[in-house]
């Protein structure tokens, strides 16, 4: 089978397993009508209707299901091929990526940096990539290979990829020296009283972030932990940090937590990888110093 016709098919599953060609949108990053040639072509190819699309909805004919099963053995014996070819290989070449959630730097159960270490003395010729994402983004990029190996804490988990858990990262909930209830006692302060103020939800943990104060909807949304510190210091609203990245704000005299028995949580920080990737000797070096060097006994 040629590569085009591989690329095709592996377009057509991903539609089926998003859904529908809306939903398939994100993760092949490919527009609309893109998706809708591929297809279309595809079908041309095989001479078959392989969906139905149109105001009740995406599904598959009985030929697309059975073609969708059928691109499943393809997928698989290509990945096998590619895993025999690797292996002629030099096991430690190549290049890898290695995704991080931002602002983890001073959290010591977190020491990335010695798994780092670990994996370039192993693989000293390995090109290594890291990026610096929200947790869905890391997810997606692993279902598409963009990224093999991932640590972050994950509220929503993806079909068919493997997680390990590493550590946990104690979350307060942190008021700035400006807001008016800095100086109030915890005691003195309860679910009704943070109702009435503005909170700050971050975009990837909104729905974790809220979910103990039953509000219709945060006052601001965030992407980064340092944008959230912002919103905090400026006086005018409360939120969830790290009690790590928070802590030089409260030696400071800058924030402080509220009812940390109450408010606070844990959060399970993971290594999430595709375990079909795995097979690599490469990522399986990455997963093995993640592991080696972030889990906690």
């Amino acid at each position: 089978m040629k590569k085009a016709d591989i690329n095709l098919l592996r377009i057509f599953a991903a539609v089926v397993e998003a859904g529908g060609f809306t939903a398939a949108q994100s993760e092949l990053n490919l527009s609309l009508p893109t998706i809708s040639g591929r297809i279309r072509d595809l079908e041309i190819r095989l001479g078959v209707q392989l969906c139905v699309r149109g105001r009740t909805g995406f599904a598959l004919t009985e030929e697309g299901a059975a073609v969708y099963d059928e691109a499943q053995k393809v997928f698989a014996a290509a990945d096998g091929f590619d895993r025999r070819a690797s292996g002629l290989r030099s096991a430690m070449t190549g290049q890898i990526t290695l995704g991080l959630t931002d602002n983890t730097l001073t959290d010591s159960r977190a020491p990335v940096e010695a798994a780092l270490a670990r994996f370039c003395d192993k693989a000293p010729d390995v090109v290594l990539t890291v990026v610096t994402k929200p947790p869905n983004e890391l997810l997606r990029d692993i279902l598409s290979d963009h990224v093999q190996v991932a640590v972050a804490s994950f509220p929503r988990q993806a079909l068919g990829l493997s997680y390990d858990d590493l550590y946990i990262e104690p979350q307060l909930f942190y008021c700035g020296a400006k807001h008016p209830l800095f100086h109030r006692d915890d005691a003195d302060i309860d679910i009704g009283d943070v109702r009435l103020h503005r909170l700050v939800a971050r975009g990837y943990w909104g729905a974790r972030d809220m979910k103990i104060f039953a509000i219709a909807g945060p006052g601001a949304i965030v992407s980064d932990m340092e944008a959230e510190a912002r919103l905090i210091l400026s006086g005018h609203f409360l939120g969830y940090l790290p009690e790590h990245f928070a802590r030089r704000f409260v030696e400071e005299g800058r924030m402080r937590a509220l009812r940390p028995g109450l408010f606070g949580y844990r959060a399970i920080f993971q290594l999430a990888y595709n375990p079909a990737k795995a097979r690599r000797p490469v990522v399986a070096a990455m997963i093995q110093a993640v592991l080696t060097e972030l889990r906690q006994a």
